[in-house]
């Protein structure tokens, strides 16, 4: 957002004669309305003042291109002056008919603060109000939305914001309600200023995307760990249910398998002993009548040694017989091969490698709140030690992989967090004003992450982007959620 201010320059000195708003649409271009720089257009007296909310860079612009018919203006910002960060267009006017903000410097609010018209060129940060769509209808000359947040003189030129603070018009002008403050208000419509923008030249940053408060995303992640919790919780107690069917099973099995054992050993241990006792009394009987038939000699000394041999049989199968102490050994053994039938046939675990490799991460819009930045898919290589392409190291903070970025570039702070478990990159960025991003530069500058690799790294990065993180808002004014997948064909992403 920037104060447009009309200088009069003529008499050799500088006096501002009269402001409107504007906001960047590129980094050089800002957008007003038509009739906030008319007297500019025919008077060669008259410059055109640029005056951003921040800071003291003061500049002049030009007029490149200039629309009556629908109000709209694009000045053009002087050549390495000034800088500024475009507005996101939204997609278009939802029909809902929901909250709006109108920003911009009305000059009631500088007469009440006892500023004069000089004290504009100090920047100061815009005023907003709030209110609700009313509609969207033509104008005589130009498609309008009808809106109830108010404006006054000054805020001409200014933007009408939704939710994420994305450009849904720019203001215009009020009703006509008899002098008394008018309830409702104009401004241009999408349908007008986009075609402006790009006939042109100008191709703004557009998100059509729905608009969701960071609390409704903060809300719906805990109902989805709530449930996803309840779903483990209720996995784990099927999967203690079944365990315990499966091992009254086994236990079962066992028991019959040792009894039937046992039974079969004692009857041959019988058998066996029937045999022994048996060829004992032929033993004895052949060699009672040795004296009467010699040839009962080998009959007996076979019939003892077969005796001998069923005793010993029936000794070894009575001490092997299975005990019932085997039952939980047989139990364990079912139990094992069972759980080894349920493995994945292909060999590999349900989560194996989670996280590790070369990822591809694509923005979920339902669990996101963008307002402005790029929604690209996110490609980068991630090990278990929290090194991204085998140089970034993360930190834990709070159990969380985390790496803040601060650019030099950019009014945005960015917290980067991945999930490995369930394969979730986050990015929620913070976009702060020059004073406060200013702050968190020095504070990024006062630290080295170490490098992958070494001991301790990922504790070490946590514990020095500390005073970062408290640097920032309670919440970020954009959410970015992914979820990846491994890329097919190996590693070697950049990010």
């Amino acid at each position: 957002m920037v104060r447009v201010v009309l200088i009069d320059s003529s008499g050799g000195e500088v006096v501002p004669v009269t402001h409107g708003s504007g906001f960047a649409v590129a980094p050089r271009v800002i957008v007003t309305n038509a009739h906030v720089i008319r007297e500019a257009l025919q008077d060669d007296t008259l410059r055109i003042g640029i005056v951003p909310g921040e800071g003291d860079a003061t500049t002049f612009a030009t007029p490149i291109a200039v629309s009556p018919r629908n109000d709209l203006a694009l000045l053009e910002i002087a050549e390495g002056s000034l800088r500024l960060p475009p507005l996101t267009i939204a997609g278009g006017v939802t029909g809902d008919m929901g909250e709006v903000s109108a920003v911009g410097y009305p000059m009631n609010v500088d007469l009440a603060q006892g500023l004069d018209m000089r004290d504009i060129f100090r920047a100061q940060p815009p005023v907003k109000s709030r209110g609700f769509l009313s509609g969207q209808r033509p104008s005589r000359q130009f498609d309008t939305i009808l809106h109830t947040a108010p404006i006054a003189r000054g805020n001409s030129g200014g933007p009408l914001l939704d939710g994420c603070g994305r450009v849904l018009g720019v203001n215009s002008f009020g009703a006509d309600s008899d002098g008394s403050d008018a309830e409702f208000y104009f401004a241009v419509s999408l349908r007008e200023l986009l075609p402006f923008l790009r006939e042109n030249g100008i191709e703004p940053a557009v998100n059509a995307l729905a608009c969701t408060s960071i609390d409704a995303l903060d809300a719906a992640e805990r109902a989805r760990f709530d449930a996803q919790r309840a779903d483990a919780r209720a996995r784990v107690e099927a999967s203690e249910a079944e365990l315990r069917e499966r091992r009254a099973a086994a236990r079962m099995q066992a028991q019959v398998e040792v009894m039937e054992e046992r039974d079969n050993a004692m009857g041959l241990a019988v058998v066996l002993l029937l045999v022994g006792i048996g060829s004992g009394i032929a033993a004895a009987q052949w060699r009672a009548g040795l004296a009467d038939k010699p040839e009962n000699r080998n009959r007996a000394m076979i019939a003892a040694a077969v005796a001998g041999v069923a005793i010993i049989a029936t000794a070894l199968v009575w001490v092997t017989r299975p005990g019932f102490a085997e039952i939980e050994e047989r139990m364990a053994a079912i139990l094992g091969e069972s759980e080894t039938d349920t493995d994945n046939t292909d060999g590999t675990s349900p989560v194996q490698g989670a996280g590790d490799g070369t990822l591809i991460c694509s923005l979920v819009p339902e669990r996101s709140r963008v307002t402005g930045a790029r929604t690209d898919d996110v490609e980068f290589d991630w090990a278990a030690d929290g090194c991204v392409n085998e140089r970034t190291q993360y930190g834990l903070v709070n159990g969380a992989w985390t790496r803040i970025f601060v650019p030099s570039t950019e009014d945005a702070v960015s917290v980067n967090v991945y999930d490995p478990d369930a394969r979730t990159f986050r990015t929620d960025r913070y976009l702060l004003g020059r004073t406060a991003m200013e702050e968190a530069r020095e504070a990024r500058r006062a630290y080295d992450p170490p490098a992958c690799g070494v001991s301790g790294a990922p504790i070490m990065v946590g514990e020095q982007q500390g005073a970062l993180l408290a640097l920032l808002p309670d919440r970020p004014n954009e959410r970015l959620v992914y979820t990846c997948v491994a890329k097919a064909g190996g590693a070697g992403g950049e990010q």
